[in-house]
C-alpha cells in the first residue's frame, strides 16, 4: 500500500541572484511519525531548505510537496496545515505567555471559549501553567523554547518544522525541549523536520539527511549511517602523516587518509590493527586514538574533509 509521504522533495534547487548554488538537486521523503532531520554545517544549505518548505522563499528549479501540496503553488493551505518554530524567536517579548498564544490562536481564526481553551491546553501540556503571566522577555531561554513549541503547536498541526530550535539553549534546556518534542511525537503522532548542526541533537532522529554545499551526501538512520563508514576509526599522529599513510596504504591496503595533520583509517576490528601498525612502524607513530563511527565520521567518509572545514559562502545557509 503506498502511503502518502508527509514531505516529498524532488530535485529541489535554488541559486541566489549573487549566483550561489545553495541547493543542488536536493531529493527526500519524510513519512507520518517520523522525527526527520537535516544535518549539515551553517552555510550547507539547511536554511534555505527550511525556508522553501515554510513557503518564505521559492525555489529555483524542482518540487516540494507537503500533505500532497505544492508549496509554491497551495502555500496559504501549507501554512495552516505545519507548525513553524523559527531559529530566531517570534514571540513578542512585551506580551505575556498567554497572550503570545492568544494572538497566535486570531492568526487561525481561533476566537472565544475555543482559543481559551486550547490555550490553557497547551499551557498544562508544556508546563507553562505557572508562567502564563510572566511577561516573556522575564523567562529563561529553555522557558521561551517551550512558548514557542506551544504557539507553532496551537492549531493542531500534523507536521511541525523545526529550525535549528537548540539554538541558544544549555544542555539541561535542550534536554527539556526534547523531552516536549519527544510527547508530541509520541502521543499526539506529530511528524517533526528539524534543522541542526549539532551531532548530538541529530542523533535523535529517526532519519537523517546530511547537507554539504546544497547537496543531499547521505541519507539513512543514523546508526546505518554510521554503519557505512567501514569499522573502527583509528586516527594516528605521526611527525610526517603524508609519508606514513602512503607506507600503510602499501603494506596493508584499505581506506588511508591524511585530516588535519593526522593519518585517519577505517577499519574492522581496530584494536586488532592498531598492534599490526604499531609493530610494522616501530617509533614512527606518536599517538593512537580508536572510536566507533560518529557523525562526523560520516561527514568525512562522504566528503572528504571535516564538518566545519568547507568553505561555504554565507548567503547559501
Amino acid at each position: 500500500m503506498n502511503i502518502e509521504p508527509v514531505i516529498d522533495v524532488q530535485d529541489l534547487s535554488h541559486t541566489y541572484r549573487q549566483g550561489l548554488a545553495a541547493l543542488q538537486g536536493v531529493s527526500f521523503r519524510v513519512t507520518a511519525g517520523e522525527i526527520f532531520g537535516l544535518l549539515g554545517p551553517n552555510g550547507g544549505g539547511k536554511t534555505t531548505l527550511f525556508r522553501i518548505l515554510a513557503t518564505l522563499l521559492v525555489p529555483s528549479a524542482g518540487s516540494a510537496r507537503i500533505f500532497g501540496y505544492d508549496v509554491r503553488r497551495s502555500a496559504q493551505w501549507v501554512r495552516r496545515s505545519v507548525g513553524v518554530v523559527f531559529q530566531s524567536q517570534s514571540l513578542d517579548k512585551k506580551l505575556t505567555v498567554a497572550e503570545n498564544l492568544k494572538h497566535q490562536g486570531h492568526l487561525y481564526g481561533l476566537r472565544g471559549k475555543k482559543l481559551r481553551d486550547r490555550c490553557q491546553q497547551l499551557l498544562e501540556q508544556f508546563s507553562l501553567s505557572d508562567r502564563a503571566d510572566h511577561l516573556v522577555e522575564t523567562l529563561s531561554g529553555g522557558l521561551k523554547r517551550r512558548v514557542e513549541l506551544a504557539k507553532g503547536f496551537l492549531h493542531h498541526p500534523r507536521l511541525l518544522l523545526l529550525d535549528e530550535p537548540s539554538t541558544g539553549l544549555d544542555p539541561a534546556a535542550r534536554l527539556d525541549f526534547w523531552h516536549y518534542l519527544d510527547k508530541l511525537n509520541g502521543e499526539e503522532g506529530v511528524s517533526v523536520l528539524l534543522t541542526t548542526h549539532l551531532m548530538d541533537e541529530a542523533e535523535k532522529c529517526r532519519r537523517l539527511g546530511i547537507l554539504e554545499k546544497g547537496r543531499l551526501v547521505a541519507l539513512d538512520s543514523p546508526e546505518s549511517l554510521k554503519g557505512k563508514v567501514g569499522g573502527d576509526v583509528i586516527v594516528l599522529r605521526t611527525k610526517d602523516p603524508q609519508t606514513l599513510s602512503v607506507d600503510i596504504e602499501k603494506k596493508f591496503q584499505g581506506s588511508v587518509s591524511v585530516f588535519e595533520n593526522t593519518v585517519r583509517i577505517e577499519r574492522p576490528n581496530g584494536h586488532e590493527f592498531i598492534a599490526e601498525l604499531v609493530e610494522a612502524f616501530p617509533g614512527r607513530i606518536e599517538a593512537v586514538t580508536l572510536s566507533k563511527p560518529t557523525l562526523e565520521d560520516v561527514f568525512i567518509h562522504q566528503t572528504g574533509h571535516g564538518f566545519w572545514s568547507g568553505n561555504y559562502p554565507a548567503a547559501s545557509t
